[in-house]
């Protein structure tokens, strides 16, 4: 069960709105107070002045969680609805019992026309006063000096000196997940084909059990139950009951021992020869299976397959899927890409000889970078124009960059750099969108300059 008051309504990229979220990490509870008051505010149909909310806080407030958290969708809500009119940096060591710096929120639904779609940032942190004599961890306070300047530049909505003036906008940012395609080798040999001996859940026992009793493995662990468990006991073993069952049952061993015969079958027609078209291979495994008559699972295909493969940057990539994209179907996409028909690669769409065809590539998770892009510009515009400066030369993986957020408020003061990291994402996976788009892909794919790179942008987090 959640209260109302913690979940909220935010559009997703499309515009479709969304109940999403807004509760923060349970070891930081202060935007859940926040948001208990925001839930108490006076409508402007119960009361014309509204309601105005002053809530201290510490910096996490401003920038901790990821795009599409509790902490996130709390800020997004707030400043989305426009009730965030100041944020005031307070001076360190002002409270007895701590020294850590502190924030103002100043929250309101009845905003003067001159703030709406607006936040102010006061650095106040450099105005105070020494006391004679330390009270705990306080050793300074505001003097009638600063809270009138203070308050004059919070009431004048100044954007000058210590306090400065941002769209709400500016605040947030897009995070995009950053693909590159898959590109594996694949050759069998004795020595591949022999792991498939052991679970991989289970390599290390059942090894050691192998080259301690051979095939007799295949009949039974019976006899030597209270010698294996006995050894899981000294290597601290995480194994569960359940899974040291299923460890000295011979069902495993035996369902192991036959993948592995089926492997070396496949290895029989096929050979050992090395490939570096994945796509290819799998067409020929298919070929040997179908001429061995032997019918194998999804699961256990997969397992052959992901033993005698690797990642290897020489090889081709490896094909997710090719899609018939004509009449409605692509101009339904090219509608939602909002892009031209030749641009469709840039998208994760790469034509092929075949009128209509376009090719999707596997992703390759061990490559995947982020990039974060302000919501003011254009995703695919920010890529192009700055990011692909960026990209390390063929052959080495992407670096992970600073975020365009953050670059931007260098010149700013602490708050407006803290303040800075409101951030926005989905909620809902890229497989909503494929279905939204009435096709199986919905990648936003940015192509390197080199012919060895094709990156794909997918997971768009606008909120």
């Amino acid at each position: 069960m959640c209260s109302t008051r913690f979940q909220v309504k935010l559009p997703d990229y499309w515009g479709v709105m969304r109940e999403e979220p807004a509760i923060p990490r349970s070891s930081d509870g202060q935007l859940l107070f926040l948001m208990d008051m925001v839930s108490k505010m006076k409508s402007l149909s119960d009361s014309p002045l509204g309601s105005r909310i002053a809530s201290v806080h510490n910096g996490s407030s401003l920038f901790t969680g990821d795009a599409g958290s509790g902490e996130s969708n709390i800020r997004r809500y707030l400043i989305e609805n426009d009730w965030l009119e100041a944020i005031i940096q307070l001076p360190n060591n002002l409270f007895y019992n701590t020294g850590i710096t502190t924030y103002i929120w100043v929250l309101s639904n009845h905003k003067a026309p001159e703030r709406r779609g607006k936040v102010q940032l006061i650095d106040a942190s450099e105005r105070y006063r020494k006391l004679r004599k330390n009270l705990g961890a306080k050793n300074c306070e505001f003097a009638p000096v600063h809270i009138e300047e203070i308050t004059r530049l919070y009431l004048n909505m100044a954007d000058e000196g210590i306090a400065k003036v941002f769209d709400n906008a500016d605040f947030g940012y897009y995070k995009v997940t950053v693909e590159r395609p898959l590109r594996l080798a694949a050759q069998f040999t004795p020595e591949r084909v022999a792991s498939l001996r052991f679970a991989a859940a289970y390599e290390a026992p059942m090894r050691q059990m192998y080259e301690r009793w051979g095939d007799a493995v295949y009949g039974g662990l019976a006899p030597h139950r209270a010698e294996i468990e006995r050894t899981l006991e000294e290597e601290a073993s995480a194994l569960s009951p359940k899974e040291r069952n299923a460890l000295l049952s011979p069902v495993l061993w035996q369902t192991q021992q036959a993948l592995m015969e089926n492997a070396e079958q496949i290895m029989g027609v096929i050979g050992q020869e090395l490939h570096l078209d994945y796509n290819r291979f799998t067409v020929a495994v298919d070929d040997a299976l179908q001429s061995l008559g032997v019918r194998l699972k999804g699961s256990d295909k997969s397992r052959i397959l992901g033993a005698v493969s690797w990642r290897e940057e020489s090889a081709a990539k490896v094909v997710k899927k090719v899609h018939v994209l004509k009449g409605k179907k692509l101009a339904h996409l090219l509608e939602t890409l909002d892009c031209a028909a030749d641009a469709l690669p840039d998208y994760g769409y790469w034509p092929t000889a075949t009128s209509g065809e376009y090719v999707e590539y596997e992703a390759d998770s061990n490559l995947r970078d982020s990039e974060n892009a302000p919501l003011q510009e254009a995703i695919h515009a920010y890529f192009c124009a700055r990011c692909a400066r960026t990209w390390p030369t063929p052959g080495s993986p992407p670096t992970r960059r600073a975020s365009a957020t953050r670059s931007a408020s260098t010149s700013t003061s602490t708050a407006t750099r803290l303040c800075a990291r409101w951030r926005k994402s989905p909620p809902r996976s890229c497989s909503w969108r494929r279905r939204r788009m009435g096709c199986s892909s919905g990648w936003l794919g940015f192509r390197g300059r080199a012919d060895a790179w094709d990156f794909q942008l997918s997971h768009i987090r606008k909120y």
